[in-house]
């Protein structure tokens, strides 16, 4: 992005994050260490940066985390930017219900499902909770991404257990929510008025972690606009207009019916907009430049030319486990593609590596059943080209055999005992501003 920005506009990059590192300083022209989180972030931003405004001639906010005081400072600024008064419901989970409940009337004509919610503080609350939802219900952070701490406690199990599991989040808040009662969960996907829908596959049980993304998702033209109504009225309440959005949706069954997840009012993670270059040869993140300088992102999509998937990949037992277990020269996302391809009876050409990387290089402790992101050891991204081939069938093979091609890759490698951890915390780029030399 920084790159396309100097060449098309002729523009040099300012990048607002906590924690800047030498990478960021190696993209970017200007790098200014301010975290976005911070209560004073808006004016101490501004009073860096207020007396250059006439230098500024784009805006843009990378991350949940400055989605509300990212989008405050441009606007202070002058530049161009979708509403932060709404913004906080893309960012706290709270908020978002709030603004539901506040609109339950108008939604549920429009057939959303706008669920019973409360926040807690306590193992008290979250007794109060679990007793007007004897069924069940999901416990998770009100300002969290990534599906960390996201816990769906069932008739019987232990809250203790639950509570001792977001405990981590209860300073910046926790959320209890009523099950949403739909089993599909899709994510509309896009910025501006161009917009694709993808399909989510998630663990059942109680952690339900994504485990892949998977585009054009399988929907007929009913499923399609239901999922695409339900993320137009998100964008509404949460201030969307020209920007970016990822609203996760569930539907029901017969297509009738759907509920909100979350909103947010940033691109998708797990690669969905590589994803979506792949298959329509669009690259979001060039139109989304483009958006900041006012020119639109257009509003259709040429038809998919192909399906692609991002796959979360894990490990076959409890274990420790570092990226230098494996045996150097070693592939086993390769061997793992290549061993579904042929389990399919696909040609090589038809299945094919698009990207692969490990999680964090630090030697971690995975579990087998993954409880959030930060459980997974690597991801990748795999291109599907032909044609009348399921691609969720794809993923499940691939996700299967990759746990035997990497523990053929780690002779050396035993499971062990996994101890709780605290929850992995990832450094998001924070706020990108644009300035016209």
């Amino acid at each position: 992005m920084s790159t396309y920005a100097r060449d098309h506009y002729g523009a040099a990059v300012t990048l607002v994050r906590a924690d800047p590192t030498s990478v960021d300083a190696g993209i970017c022209d200007e790098v200014i260490d301010l975290d976005p989180l911070r209560a004073d972030f808006v004016e101490a931003a501004e009073k860096l940066l207020g007396h250059r405004r006439d230098e500024f001639a784009a805006g843009i906010v990378f991350s949940d985390n400055a989605v509300k005081s990212g989008a405050v400072l441009l606007e202070r600024l002058g530049l161009r930017i979708d509403s932060a008064e709404l913004a906080g419901g893309a960012f706290c989970k709270h908020e978002y219900r709030l603004s539901e409940a506040a609109h339950r009337k108008l939604l549920s004509a429009q057939r959303l499902l706008v669920p019973d919610f409360a926040t807690v503080d306590s193992r008290e609350g979250l007794d109060a909770f679990a007793s007007a939802h004897p069924d069940g219900f999901v416990v998770k952070p009100a300002k969290e991404g990534n599906n960390r701490g996201v816990v769906l406690v069932r008739p019987g199990d232990d809250l203790d257990a639950a509570f001792a599991e977001v405990s981590p989040y209860v300073e910046r808040g926790v959320i209890c929510e009523e099950i949403l009662p739909y089993q599909r969960e899709y994510s509309f996907d896009g910025l501006g008025q161009l917009s694709f829908v993808t399909e989510k596959v998630s663990a059942t049980g109680r952690y339900p972690v994504e485990v892949a993304q998977i585009l054009p998702a399988r929907l007929n033209h009913a499923e399609r606009s239901a999922v695409e109504r339900a993320g137009r009225q998100v964008n509404w309440l949460v201030g969307q207009c020209d920007g970016p959005f990822h609203n996760e949706i569930k539907l029901s069954d017969d297509a009738s019916r759907t509920a909100v997840v979350e909103p947010n009012r940033r691109p998708a993670g797990m690669k969905i907009w590589s994803l979506a270059h792949w298959v329509y040869g669009i690259d979001f993140y060039h139109r989304w430049v483009d958006a900041a300088f006012g020119n639109t992102a257009g509003a259709t999509l040429p038809e998919p030319t192909c399906s692609a998937a991002t796959v979360m990949l894990g490990v076959k037992t409890d274990r420790r486990f570092s990226p230098e277990d494996v045996t150097p020269g070693a592939t086993p996302f390769e061997d793992a593609v290549a061993a579904t391809a042929a389990a399919h009876r696909l040609l090589p050409h038809e299945l094919s590596v698009k990207e692969f990387a490990w999680l964090p290089a630090v030697r971690r402790e995975l579990h087998a059943t993954a409880r959030d992101n930060a459980d997974f050891a690597a991801q990748g991204c795999v291109v599907l080209s032909a044609a009348g081939v399921d691609m969720s069938e794809i993923v499940r093979t691939l996700r299967d055999a990759w746990l035997d091609a990497l523990d053929a890759c780690c002779p050396s490698a035993g499971p062990g005992p996994v101890r709780e951890a605290l929850p992995t915390v990832l450094l998001d780029p924070i706020t990108m501003m644009v300035v016209a030399r």
